[in-house]
């Protein structure tokens, strides 16, 4: 198999498996190798297994978010890897991170790295900004100090030091 179809097979895997996601399939051993690991950010957790995916990330996803749309903004592949990034469009309709449903839309940003091997995923390394969501929810997760408020002049940046060298 030339890299030129490699890549395409594993772009072919990605996209299956987003709208079997968007879709709310079930069968996920489908489209993720059984030892698949799903490395999350904080806030997201690490999930060693397919059924840890399933239990602590696929299952309380949908049950916090319906109405799901997945908008992937670009898909890059090369060879067994490919990488996203994009954000799903959600009503919050189920308890999130102890926030009971308000029935808000809201975008959940994220970013994907994958590994093909043998037609399906075996690593998912994901950074997804849960921050963002909460403040959508109306938390904010850095209490007044998050470094935004620098971007739009309500906090002043700290003074920069800089030490000279000898």
């Amino acid at each position: 198999m030339t890299e030129q179809d490699r890549t395409e097979a594993t772009r072919q895997v990605i996209l299956r498996m987003e709208a079997a996601l968007a879709a709310n399939a079930d069968d996920m051993d489908t489209h993720f190798h059984e030892s698949f690991r799903w490395m999350g950010n904080q806030g997201c957790g690490t999930k060693n297994n397919l059924q840890a995916f399933r239990d602590h990330w696929q299952l309380p996803l949908r049950a916090a978010f319906t109405e799901r749309e997945y908008k992937t903004e670009r898909l890059v592949c090369e060879g067994d890897w490919a990488s996203a990034f994009g954000h799903i469009e959600a009503t919050h309709s189920g308890s999130f991170m102890g926030i009971e449903p308000t029935g808000k839309r809201v975008n959940i940003p994220y970013m994907d790295f994958w590994k093909v091997e043998d037609g399906r995923i075996v690593d998912n390394w994901v950074s997804v900004d849960f921050a963002h969501v909460l403040v959508q929810l109306g938390r904010d997760p850095f209490g007044g100090h998050g470094w935004e408020n620098f971007d739009d002049g309500s906090v002043s940046s700290p003074e920069r030091h800089v030490r000279n060298s000898p």
